[in-house]
């Protein structure tokens, strides 16, 4: 099933949710806030799902299987996506959230909320304009050296350890390469934090 497919596969689903759904079944006509808080709920939940997966599941699995260069190949072409879909997403919520309760009439716990959903956005952001690109930069140039020593087609970090211990310029760019990413992976965490957050307020909010 190819992309397309699936997509509207999923929106059919949706509209048929809308559909048999009791405000509409109950009412002529739907609320705007009713469309604002499906988008908040899907787009939340999307973000907080591709966090989750990604930085938990997803990641770890390839990096423990896959040869490091394709690894590092790899996710210097899924980690732009991944955080343009998520800092979308954020948006998305950002924008209901904001919509659905004003500053000027919310509770001190909605502001509270609006501002870990900015911080969420805020950190995704910092991530695909300043961080992505200067680790994806950076892991090319230590790809070329390390090429050059005829190491990353292995498994895991074993082999880089080892001549970055002669090789001097491998292991300044192996201390450079780790502080970026550290940045990432921070502002990463920071952000799925922010969501878990929101998660908790929205569970308050559900009557299930």
């Amino acid at each position: 099933m190819g992309w397309l497919s699936r997509f509207i596969t999923a929106v059919a689903f949706l509209a048929i949710g809308v559909i048999f759904s009791p405000e509409t079944l109950g009412s002529k006509s739907t609320t705007l806030s009713t469309y604002l808080k499906l988008a908040h709920l899907l787009s939340f939940s999307t973000a907080f799902g591709a966090a989750l997966w990604v930085t938990f599941i997803g990641g770890i699995i390839m990096f423990k299987n896959l040869p490091r260069h394709q690894f590092g190949n790899l996710q210097s072409k899924m980690f732009p996506a991944y955080f343009s879909m998520v800092g979308v997403c954020c948006a998305v919520s950002v924008a209901s959230f904001g919509y659905l309760h004003p500053w000027k009439t919310s509770s001190t716990t909605e502001r509270y909320q609006l501002g870990f959903l900015l911080s969420s956005f805020a950190f995704n952001l910092t991530n695909l304009f300043v961080f992505t690109p200067m680790t994806i930069e950076m892991m090319k140039q230590r790809h070329k050296v390390e090429r050059e020593n005829n190491i990353g087609e292995e498994v895991g970090w074993s082999k880089n350890v080892d001549v970055a211990k002669s090789n001097p310029k491998l292991a300044a760019m192996n201390k450079k390469f780790g502080m970026i990413h550290g940045l990432s992976s921070l502002a990463n965490i920071m952000s799925f934090g922010s969501l878990a957050i929101h998660s908790w307020y929205l569970a308050g909010k559900i009557d299930l």
